[in-house]
């Protein structure tokens, strides 16, 4: 980082940098280093078109055509053409966040000099971040390999004047939007359009996202369990720190010492500290250090394969211009396997994470396990039915987390004619990923919403101080339930108080 610019040289990003420039926080420059190195590989492929040799993707067909040769004069049209008939994405757009860390991610990964493109390529993927050129891009149609090539070729297809883009929140045609940008579109070269559509930087874009958000939500679960244990009176002697050095895992030691420090100078347990006839909570409220603190090791694992997969080369062939003459090798760098694993373990954890908390609501609103508060927290249960359908949303919630966490990279169709027989499917991993961290955003609204309203009947004992910010925080936005009202409409405030951010002071 440098004058705030991000300078792209293709050395991995972090997620909290891809986040920043998804979000249009920050301007990004290709690095002087980046650009020799981008133009050595760029004569590599000049000298194999000089000399007539054949190369994969440079003067070949792809996939099973690639034993097909093509003559030199047909080769801009061969890149076009790739590019054209690869755009066979459906479904709803990707958001036009997860659109500019696509082009972050493409314009840092050529940047690595690896590739055989133009810098002129390079400069124009920057161009179109900086300038707010959003290519609309289907979300489905990708396997993960050759790479999201769907995907990317919606990408492509704006950078050659064609296929469609937001700008200022008007969506257009592709042309149109360049040249509302004070942009023109590339001429493809030979090479270039199978060095765009090669590489995993759809599903790249939307875990890094996912796993962001998913790492910040498995803190806001500690301050969410933490109110729920406040507001069923129960024991934080299972976060004393001896427990969790006799088991070391980082997350269990970090889940512990957060939540430690969350139920700190509590009156509500000051209360019962002496007479309390329990020995020991429920397991969602004893073993959250952890499940919560396993869940942490899980997205550590995800986010440092995405942030090596940010700066590695995924297209095929790589160009390697170190050598007398330069090589171009073809290999499988494309291929989506470690990232389609770490989203279905991903998937799995935080899956779990959502039904931990799930049942922590269960024991706020049961009237049989809920610690002398009022049956479904409502002051005048069988009137009003208080937060009991909160609790029913939630469990619905969760099934469809149990659903998505079914693991997509056991799967593979082979594809192009048989050439391309193992496939990761890791942008449907990716895809799902989103989806329950959607979920669990949900879930953790609503113990949110039902620990405060707990807490609320301990008046006028008070929890420990982080815990009275986050009550007051709630209580900002979301009254009371004094009588029967609409849940949902404090459930979204909460969500969206959530996702934007509100607690992270509190979380953290």
């Amino acid at each position: 980082m440098k004058n705030d610019v991000l300078l792209l040289d293709g050395s991995p990003l972090t997620l909290e940098q891809i986040h920043r420039v998804s979000q249009s926080l920050t301007p990004v420059a290709l690095a002087p280093v980046a650009r020799e190195r981008i133009q050595a590989s760029r004569a590599v492929i000049e000298s194999i078109l000089t000399a007539g040799r054949t190369m994969y993707g440079v003067n070949t067909g792809f996939g099973k055509l690639a034993d097909v040769s093509i003559a030199r004069e047909k080769l801009a049209q061969l890149q076009t053409n790739l590019v054209r008939s690869h755009a066979c994405g459906l479904g709803d757009p990707l958001s036009e966040s997860e659109s500019r860390a696509m082009l972050l991610l493409r314009a840092n990964v050529l940047a690595k000099g690896f590739s055989g493109v133009r810098v002129e390529l390079v400069e124009l993927l920057i161009a179109m971040l900086n300038a707010g050129v959003h290519p609309v891009i289907p979300a489905r149609g990708s396997v993960g390999a050759s790479g999201d090539l769907a995907p990317l070729a919606h990408l492509a297809l704006v950078v050659i004047g064609e296929g469609e883009a937001i700008v200022d929140g008007q969506r257009q045609p592709g042309a149109e939007a360049l040249r509302s940008a004070g942009l023109q579109p590339i001429a493809l070269a030979a090479k270039e359009g199978l060095a765009l559509l090669n590489g995993t930087q759809a599903m790249t874009a939307v875990g890094a996202a996912s796993v962001l958000r998913a790492q910040r939500l498995t803190h806001l679960a500690n301050v969410a369990g933490a109110m729920t244990l406040e507001a069923l009176k129960g024991t934080p002697v299972a976060f004393d720190e001896r427990i969790h050095a006799a088991r070391p895992h980082a997350g269990q030691l970090q889940a512990a010492a957060h939540l430690s420090a969350l139920v700190q100078e509590s009156e509500i347990r000051d209360s019962h500290r002496t007479d309390d006839p329990r020995v020991q909570d429920a397991y969602c409220l004893r073993c959250m250090p952890q499940v919560h603190g396993a869940v942490l090791g899980v997205l550590a694992h995800a986010r440092q394969v995405l942030e090596t997969e940010s700066g590695s080369a995924t297209d095929n062939p790589l160009v390697f211009s170190d050598g007398a003459s330069g090589d171009v090798l073809s290999g499988g760098n494309f291929h989506g396997a470690p990232l389609s694993y770490v989203f279905d373990y991903a998937c799995i954890a935080l899956t779990d994470l959502a039904s931990i908390s799930e049942r922590r609501i269960d024991r706020l609103v049961n009237p049989d396990i809920n610690e002398g508060l009022p049956a479904f927290l409502c002051a005048d249960a069988g009137l009003s039915s208080g937060y009991m359908i909160a609790h029913v949303t939630a469990a619905a919630l969760l099934n469809e987390c149990k659903v998505l966490a079914h693991p997509s990279s056991t799967d593979s169709v082979p594809t192009s004619g048989g050439k391309e027989d193992h496939v990761s499917m890791g942008m449907t991993g990716a895809l799902k990923l989103r989806r329950i961290v959607d979920n669990l955003e949900w879930i953790l609204a609503i113990e949110l919403l039902c620990a405060a309203q707990g807490l609320d009947y301990r008046l006028p004992l008070k929890p420990a101080k982080k815990l009275q910010q986050a009550h007051a925080l709630i209580r900002s936005r979301i009254a009371h339930l004094d009588e029967d009202r609409e849940p949902h409409n404090d459930i979204r405030t909460l969500a969206a108080m959530i996702h934007i951010g509100d607690f992270e002071g509190i979380s953290t």
